[in-house]
C-alpha cells in the first residue's frame, strides 16, 4: 500500500503518473512480444504452404517437360 503525504500532492501525482507510464510501457512491450510470436508462427505456417505449392509446380513442370520431349521425338505416350 502506498502511503500518501497530503501536504505534497505534486509528488503523489508524479508517482501515479510514473506508475501509469510504467504500465503503458509494460503493455506496449508485451503487445510487441505477442505480435512477434504471432508473426513467427504465421511465417512458419506460410513456409510450409509455400514449400508444398512449389513442389506441386515442380511436379507439373517435369510432367510438361516429359510430354514436350515425347512430342519432339515423335514417341507415343507412356
Amino acid at each position: 500500500m502506498i502511503e500518501v503525504n497530503q501536504m505534497v500532492p505534486m509528488k503523489y501525482d508524479g508517482m501515479v503518473n510514473s506508475f501509469r507510464e510504467c504500465i503503458k510501457v509494460y503493455y506496449r512491450q508485451k503487445w510487441t512480444e505477442d505480435m512477434d510470436e504471432v508473426y513467427k508462427i504465421g511465417y512458419e505456417e506460410m513456409s510450409q504452404l509455400n514449400l508444398t505449392l512449389s513442389e506441386i509446380g515442380l511436379e507439373q513442370d517435369i510432367s510438361d517437360l516429359i510430354m514436350y520431349e515425347y512430342i519432339l521425338t515423335g514417341r507415343e505416350k507412356l
